[in-house]
């Protein structure tokens, strides 16, 4: 079943954000997953929250967690930690 994982996330510092953010989408493709959605222009319809938000298919959960703890993630993952605050999710598709 695919899952979907979701980051909510405002970002502090533009520059330092964006060397960690050109790195994902070649980390996503090669563990098997699919961007959807990612820090496009957005609307709210309801309530407020961050300023940025990302959404990625993946096939399973274990795919999911296996690229969430990728040597090749875990590299990038401290940028992302120091100029951003975030809350991710990986959450079950219907």
């Amino acid at each position: 079943m695919a899952v979907y994982l979701v980051a909510r996330i405002d970002v502090t510092d533009p520059e330092d954000y964006n060397s960690y953010a050109s790195r994902t989408a070649a980390l996503i493709a090669e563990a098997g997953g699919r961007v959807l959605a990612k820090g496009g222009e957005q609307s709210y319809v309801e309530g407020s929250g961050p300023g940025r938000h990302v959404i990625i298919e993946f096939p399973d959960r274990a795919t999911a967690e296996a690229w969430y703890s990728s040597p090749g993630y875990q590299e990038i993952l401290p940028i992302a930690l120091r100029s951003s605050e975030r809350d991710i999710v990986i959450v079950e598709g219907a």
